[in-house]
């Protein structure tokens, strides 16, 4: 009989294939906030998700505090969207405003917000679009514009920013 020890062989092998341990302390905890008064829509893609505007996300961050998870992302659905996706810089937008409160009520939560204009969009696109393509280039500068606003929301170093790659053509269409 042969035992095989090549999976032990050194540290970072070990590191490699040893079991892995989920706690709460490692859970990001997806919110969506609408803009508006009195909201609390289920998201039906996601069960026992919901929307919340920002009067009513007291009964959510208790929820997510008491069970001990300390991050969340938060993603902003505002009631304007235009071209541009000039909610999602507006430093009183729902977003910024979420942030705000948040950290208000929950100082020591991680607020991580997702820098993405999609939602944003009068036509749903990660960035600014001319002729059915997104320009990267023109969409840069208004997704820094976000990032900064999302920042100065959050206070300093509490606000941390989530990107996502597709304006930046990280993600090619496969249409």
């Amino acid at each position: 009989m042969r035992r095989f020890r090549r999976l032990r062989t050194s540290t970072e092998m070990r590191r490699m294939v040893r079991e892995t341990d989920l706690d709460k302390k490692d859970f990001i905890y997806p919110l969506f906030v609408a803009e508006g008064r009195g909201i609390k829509n289920p998201i039906e893609s996601m069960p026992e998700m919901y929307q919340y505007s920002i009067d009513m996300l007291d009964e959510p961050l208790s929820l997510i505090y008491d069970s001990g998870i300390s991050r969340i992302l938060i993603f902003g659905i505002p009631a304007h969207k235009d071209d541009k996706a000039s909610s999602a810089y507006d430093d009183n937008g729902v977003t910024q405003n979420a942030v705000r409160y948040i950290k208000e009520k929950l100082p020591n939560l991680i607020v991580i917000a997702d820098i993405c204009l999609c939602e944003y969009t009068s036509h749903g696109h990660c960035g600014v679009v001319c002729n059915g393509e997104i320009l990267n280039d023109e969409t840069l500068p208004l997704l820094a514009k976000m990032a900064v606003s999302m920042a100065k929301a959050g206070g300093r170093h509490r606000c941390t920013l989530g990107y996502d790659g597709r304006s930046s053509g990280c993600y090619k269409n496969s249409s």
